[in-house]
């Protein structure tokens, strides 16, 4: 019974230090797959944000292509812009050129004209005294007027015609390129704005990423320092494991000594009262078969061997016993009765136990046990 309660109470502590152990290695499995989850979560957001780095810098990269595209455009187009103000520039000077060379040539036909008044005027006067010659000088100078008015018509009305052909070409080219330099400006000015919409997109990105960056470091050092705080751990709880299990081990040991010890005292005290009783039924009722029971147990994984004897004789000769445990410890002792003696020994062997008579009954039963279950079970009568 002792046996068996120290037994059941290894293995309670052994399995409740065990389970202790095993749910501490668990809570920091669980703690490794978090981190580790963690891990992959925030690399899973760095290759996200790497992606939208990346499209953010295709698309910075694109606009300023199309902004150098869009500068080249101004440029040519401010070209054509400079050289439509120069030709206007020089149409300009043209119409002033042309305008003053039409007033001339009015002020010309003025004076001309003032001049041929002037002749006619003396020329009438000299008809009027010369009355050999009638001339109509009136229609004359009509005449020649109509004709100088309708060629300074004509001139300036094709003068003005082509001034102002050009000038509503130079007009419509320029509005045309004012429209085209505003709408430039406006596209440049878009571009701008989105230039420095994405600059401070591009680094805000690049701060979210330094950010993730020390982030995933951080979490990286967390979870390495924790897994050598676990594995530390791990290990001193190894190590206690082994030095618990080695003194339990050692102390099992010293219980199976102090078992064994006891159980030779036991078997011991056992003869003698057997071999006391013996005599005194051997004195009362004469022979009788000596039975012997042997018990094989284990506990913690050490065997232990246990002997219950009982004798009776009845015979005057002596006999003598062996008996060999598993601690190796011998014990001697010799008694008298009417003449009669004993003796009984046991020492390191086999574990077998032998008895000699000048005539009995030796029954050898045999019960071998582990974790308080019976094993095995046999019996064996020898005849002398």
């Amino acid at each position: 019974m002792s046996n068996f309660r120290s037994t059941s109470y290894s293995t309670t502590t052994r399995s409740n230090i065990d389970a202790m152990f095993e749910a501490y290695i668990a809570n920091l499995r669980r703690q490794l797959d978090s981190l580790g989850n963690d891990k992959m979560k925030l690399e899973a957001d760095l290759h996200n944000m790497q992606g939208l780095v990346e499209d953010f810098k295709n698309k910075y990269e694109d606009e300023i292509n199309k902004r150098t595209e869009c500068e080249n455009d101004f440029v040519l187009i401010k070209k054509d812009v400079d050289e439509a103000y120069m030709n206007k520039v020089e149409l300009e000077a043209k119409l002033e050129s042309l305008t003053d060379e039409i007033n001339f040539l009015r002020s010309i036909y003025e004076e001309e004209l003032r001049e041929l008044q002037s002749q006619i005027k003396d020329t009438s006067v000299i008809v009027e005294m010369d009355n050999s010659r009638n001339l109509d000088m009136d229609s004359i100078v009509a005449e020649v007027r109509a004709q100088y008015e309708d060629i300074a018509n004509r001139s300036r009305a094709e003068a003005e015609t082509w001034y102002k052909s050009k000038y509503e070409e130079m007009q419509t080219s320029a509005s045309r390129y004012g429209d085209d330099l505003r709408s430039t400006r406006t596209e440049i000015a878009d571009l701008n704005r989105m230039i420095q919409r994405l600059t401070s997109e591009i680094d805000a990105v690049k701060g979210q990423r330094g950010n993730l960056e020390a982030q995933i470091a951080e979490a990286e050092e967390r979870g390495e320092m924790a897994v050598k705080d676990a594995k530390a751990r791990i290990k001193d709880l190894e190590d206690a494991l082994q030095r618990a299990k080695q003194d339990m081990a050692r102390q099992i040991r010293e219980y199976q000594d102090l078992m064994n010890v006891k159980l030779a005292l036991d078997i011991e005290i056992a003869t003698y009262r057997k071999l006391l009783e013996g005599e005194e039924d051997r004195l009362a009722n004469g022979i009788k078969a000596i039975n012997i029971s042997q018990q094989s147990t284990s506990y913690g994984g050490f065997p232990t061997d246990s002997m219950k004897s009982s004798y009776s004789s009845y015979s005057s000769s002596g006999y003598s016993s062996g008996y060999g445990g598993g601690s190796g410890s011998g014990y001697g002792a010799g008694s008298g009765y009417g003449g009669s003696s004993a003796s009984y020994s046991s020492g390191g062997g086999s574990g077998g136990y032998s008895t000699t008579q000048s005539k009995k009954n030796v029954v050898i039963k045999m019960i071998e046990t582990k974790d308080g279950r019976v094993v095995s079970e046999s019996s064996e009568v020898i005849e002398d």
